[in-house]
């Protein structure tokens, strides 16, 4: 049985910033096997919360317990004259997986998208994640032509 059914989607607000710098740090630590600075996580969940031009954070409840974020930026594509909306830092609690959490958030997440005139959804993965590719395959979404390069200082 899943818990879809007690789902409460939403826009996350500056209250919810501990709870996704958390969920960041786990995603970061399962995904890499790495640690983050909090300070500085804390400081971009925290820009990204007060300043709607940067993206927006979207959570799921279950109980009034947040059990999975994700984070949407936006990409202009003048081709199509119109934004992407990129998914990033999906984190869902480990109790909370292949329950249905993910392609509720999915779905809700979409039907916003297309609602505001948005092009399309896209999202990274990391190569050697391979069970986040497949419930990405799952949900209709399909391997983008591109490889992503990156110059970080």
């Amino acid at each position: 049985m899943t818990k879809e059914h007690n789902l409460h989607i939403r826009l996350a607000s500056i209250d919810d910033w501990k709870t996704i710098v958390r969920f960041n740090q786990s995603l970061v630590k399962e995904i890499r096997g790495r640690e983050i600075s909090t300070e500085r996580l804390s400081l971009g969940v925290k820009a990204v919360l007060t300043e709607p031009s940067r993206g927006f954070y979207t959570v799921v409840e279950i109980q009034n317990q947040i059990v999975a974020a994700a984070l949407i930026t936006y990409e202009w594509s003048d081709w199509r004259n119109a934004w992407f909306w990129w998914i990033q830092d999906v984190y869902v609690e480990s109790d909370y997986r292949q329950q249905g959490v993910y392609r509720a958030l999915y779905n809700h997440l979409r039907s916003q998208a297309q609602e505001q005139g948005a092009c399309g959804l896209r999202l990274y993965v990391y190569k050697e994640n391979y069970r986040a590719q497949e419930v990405y395959k799952k949900l209709g979404m399909v391997a983008a032509d591109s490889e992503m390069f990156e110059d970080i200082w």
